[in-house]
């Protein structure tokens, strides 16, 4: 890398030479030295842009023109290999390595307005006294809401280095002035277990939704407690888990597996195959899994069901993954920026690649609406694979599929018999959840009178007129045409999300997976399961 940058500086110099008057292309006088090789085109482009800095009529953006042409050169490689900005870079790492350092809240944005749907526990928010349901309105006496300002550069103002401190006013329902804290920012953690709970006597589940530093950890925390609880069997749900960190899916397959049991190997052109073994220390060696995927569980996701599955180790419940296999190795720049650079493949045990097909004559970005074209999600007999992808499972002698993707045992076509417009209109504007919000504000302290507990409101609360009528009034404002027949058919779907999100706002993620998972057919389906067998 030394040798590139030498040559490059030199032909900066000889090109710097050239953009004087009267003057040739003159090289500076060195010392001999001995002679070095470079690749012809990788000298091509440094000349063009050295050329483009030096001699260009106008004055250019170096940085936009290497930028653009590091994206060029990618486009040509794969669809996974990526350049991102150094902010970007920043953001994508907080869910890798498991924190970030700011306020510690959760929240949405509804109607140009940040509104806390839960301080972090333990959090700096919290600590201070700042509750679910506030507003926040000023940051350091800089209004926030109602002015059009973008959730990027309020994300600007509530992030800073740990131990520093901001200001915030607050609007709190039945306060008539803004209330001000003094918040101290602290590293937050990034968790990447979503819900953990009892979803059948004797019958854990977990959902994962991305592999980052923590995840190993997570699992394990909340594996304990189920356990604890009487969990002999597990639901593990990885649906619309796009991936993250090989080792942390290594982690997790671990948990399952015994002793120097391979979890998944990696090989490229220039890559020797690399695999990664179990190492018998996992705390659900036995007891039945189940692995839910759908096609959006993706890269590690595909690596822990694939291996549970070639062991024989989990049922594998849902729909045929995304397919992505590629190894990024990153290189990293100087100013914080880097490329993902695809280096190599991923193979489960028995030798599937999870790649599916990429290239010039695949329309890569079509490929879940081409399924659902082709009746892949809806229908498993439109599903068919030649004798070349047939592979067999090491303990079972199963056949599994290779292609692409993680072929699922037990197929779970998507129900899309339940869906209007009236429906997709109300969920584009995100209308459940400011309804549920609204309703959760003007009535937390009944509520939490009422329902001693998640478990009383589960089982007794109903989603009244009250709250439809909240409902109703919001689709109107919004200039959502009503259509009683598309009501009637959704309502069911509208009744759980307003049920789910109240929970969530009084009693955190836990309580909303535990409503909202009656939607969700394979979690469903996996319950079936586990109660016949079959």
């Amino acid at each position: 890398m030394k040798r590139i940058y030498t040559l490059c500086f030199a032909l900066m110099l000889a090109l710097a030479g050239m953009a004087q008057p009267g003057r040739g292309m003159v090289l500076p006088r060195q010392q001999p030295q001995p002679q070095q090789t470079i690749d012809p085109e990788l000298q091509k482009l440094l000349v063009a842009e050295s050329a483009i800095t030096n001699l260009y009529v106008e004055d250019v953006d170096t940085k936009k023109v290497v930028e653009q042409a590091i994206l060029g050169m990618l486009e040509e490689l794969d669809p996974h290999s990526t350049y991102l900005t150094p902010e970007e870079n920043d953001r994508s790492s907080e869910t890798l390595t498991g924190s970030f350092e700011g306020i510690g809240v959760q929240f949405n944005m509804v109607e140009d307005t940040l509104f806390i749907v839960q301080p972090i526990p333990d959090g700096p928010s919290e600590k201070v006294g700042i509750l679910a349901g506030d507003r926040i309105v000023t940051v350091n006496d800089t209004a926030i809401a109602g002015v059009k300002m973008s959730q990027e550069s309020i994300m600007k103002r509530l992030r800073g280095p740990k131990g520093t401190k901001v200001d915030l006013g607050i609007d709190r329902r039945g306060v008539k002035d803004l209330i001000h804290f003094t918040v101290t920012r602290d590293k937050i953690p990034v968790n990447t277990v979503d819900a953990a709970f009892m979803i059948l006597p004797g019958t854990g589940y977990i959902r994962i939704s991305s592999f980052g530093a923590t995840t190993v950890q997570e699992f394990e925390d909340k594996l304990k407690e189920l356990k604890g609880k009487g969990a002999r069997s597990l639901i593990l749900d990885l649906q619309g888990n796009g991936g993250g960190l090989l080792m942390a899916a290594v982690g997790i397959a671990n948990e399952f597996l015994g002793r120097d049991q391979m979890v998944v190997y990696t090989e490229g052109k220039r890559s020797p195959r690399s695999g990664y073994m179990s190492d018998g220390h996992g705390n659900f060696r036995d007891g039945q899994v189940l692995v839910l995927i759908d096609e959006y569980s993706a890269s590690a996701s595909e690596i822990v069901s694939g291996a549970l599955q070639d062991w024989d180790r989990a049922t594998i419940v849902g729909r045929r993954s995304f397919g992505k296999g590629l190894v990024q190795r990153p290189i990293e720049f100087h100013d914080g920026s880097l490329i993902r650079l695809t280096v190599a493949k991923y193979y489960t045990p028995v030798g599937r690649c999870i790649q599916k097909p990429y290239g010039k004559d695949v329309d890569y970005g079509e490929d879940i609406l081409d399924r659902l074209h082709h009746g892949e999600l809806t229908n498993p007999d439109s599903i068919h694979f030649p004798d070349s992808l047939k592979y067999s499972t090491i303990i079972r002698h199963r056949t599994v599929y290779g292609g692409g993707g993680i072929m699922p045992d037990i197929f779970v076509p998507i129900d899309t018999t339940r869906t209007t417009q009236y429906y997709r209109e109300v969920t584009a504007k995100n209308l459940v959840l400011q309804c549920s919000m609204q309703y959760a504000e003007r009535n937390r302290r009944m509520l939490q009178r009422r329902y001693r507990s998640f478990e009383d409101f589960n089982r007794e609360f109903e989603v009244g007129q009250d709250l439809l009528k909240i409902f109703r009034s919001k689709a109107d404002d919004a200039g959502i045409k009503f259509d009683q027949e598309q009501y009637d058919k959704s309502l069911p779907i509208f009744k759980t999300q307003l049920k789910a999100t109240v929970a969530r706002m009084i009693w955190g993620m836990n309580a909303y997976y535990q409503v909202i998972l009656d939607l969700d057919e394979t979690v469903q389906r996996a319950v079936e399961y586990m109660k016949t067998g079959q």
